[in-house]
Order: structure tokens, then C-alpha cells, then sequence
């Protein structure tokens, strides 16, 4: 029941659960690694501001593509019977920003910058955990669980019959 009420059943809820998640995701964590990067400010924030459309697309993308290999490596962490649904949750989180944090260090740089260059190839592994840290908090404390009760607010709103 909690799995029903709490996550997408159909495409259209599917689009929104990511709209939600994406918007909170790339306001908060693009704006964090940046500060920690160059320093936070009203000017750098600005800045940031400028590529979160690119960056929102970047990530919408990466959710599309990661979504299958994310599935299959939670999988391999949890047992269907044997998982609360908080834990599921977590443990799914925890594979997609792992694997949307691996792109995201080079890729995010790139249209961060506005140029492709090899220094987030070269400082990758010194970057990659802070980023991944700062996204998996993001993800699995703020996002998810902020699209989760929309997604239980959606479907209470339908079962109640106020839905337009």
C-alpha cells in the first residue's frame, strides 16, 4: 500500500514524480558543489543560475538512461520480501545518484564551465566523492522524499474524488 500511494503508477505521475525530483536536485545540488568550488556568493549563484536549464536537461536525460542499470544494481543489494519500503527507497537512491554522480562529476563540470576540457577527467577522483555525498543527502533526505508525498498527496486527492 505504502509502495502504491508513495510512487508514480502511471506515465503522467511518472513525469511529474521527475519533475519534482530534478528541479529540488539541481537547484540545491548544483548551487552546493558550485560554492564549494568557487565560493558562495550572490554573483556565483547568478552564474549557476544561467546553466541549470542545460544542467536539468543533462539530468532528466541521465535519469532516462541510468533508470535500467540503477534497477539491476539495487537488485543486487535487496531481497523483494525481505526490504522495508524505506529501505528499498534508500538502497534505489543510493544506485542512481551512484551512477548519475559518475557522469555528472565530468559532465556537470563541462556545462558548469561552458567548455570541455580534461580537468574534471583529471581531478575525478578527488571530486567525485564530495559530489556523490552531496547528491545522495540531496536525493534520498530532501528530493525523494518531497516527490514521494506529492505522489501520496496526488493519489489521495484522486481517492477522495476532488480530482478535476
Amino acid at each position: 500500500m505504502k509502495f502504491q500511494q508513495r510512487l508514480p503508477q502511471s506515465f503522467k505521475e511518472t513525469l511529474l514524480f521527475m519533475a519534482v525530483i530534478s528541479i529540488i536536485s539541481v537547484n540545491l545540488i548544483a548551487p552546493v558543489i558550485t560554492g564549494l568550488e568557487i565560493g558562495f556568493s550572490f554573483a556565483h549563484w547568478a552564474q549557476v543560475l544561467q546553466q541549470l536549464p542545460l544542467l536539468w536537461l543533462a539530468v532528466i536525460l541521465l535519469v532516462v538512461l541510468t533508470q535500467k542499470p540503477a534497477q539491476f544494481l539495487a537488485g543486487k543489494f535487496l531481497k523483494q520480501q525481505q526490504n522495508s519500503f524505506e529501505a528499498t527507497m534508500l538502497v534505489t537512491a543510493l544506485c542512481n545518484v551512484f551512477l548519475m554522480s559518475l557522469v555528472l562529476t565530468i559532465l556537470g563540470t563541462w556545462i558548469g564551465t561552458g567548455a570541455i576540457t580534461t580537468e574534471p577527467i583529471m581531478h575525478f577522483f578527488n571530486k567525485w566523492p564530495r559530489n556523490f555525498t552531496i547528491a545522495f543527502i540531496v536525493e534520498a533526505f530532501i528530493a525523494q522524499p518531497i516527490a514521494r508525498s506529492v505522489m501520496a498527496w496526488y493519489h489521495g486527492r484522486g481517492a477522495t474524488g476532488s480530482e478535476a
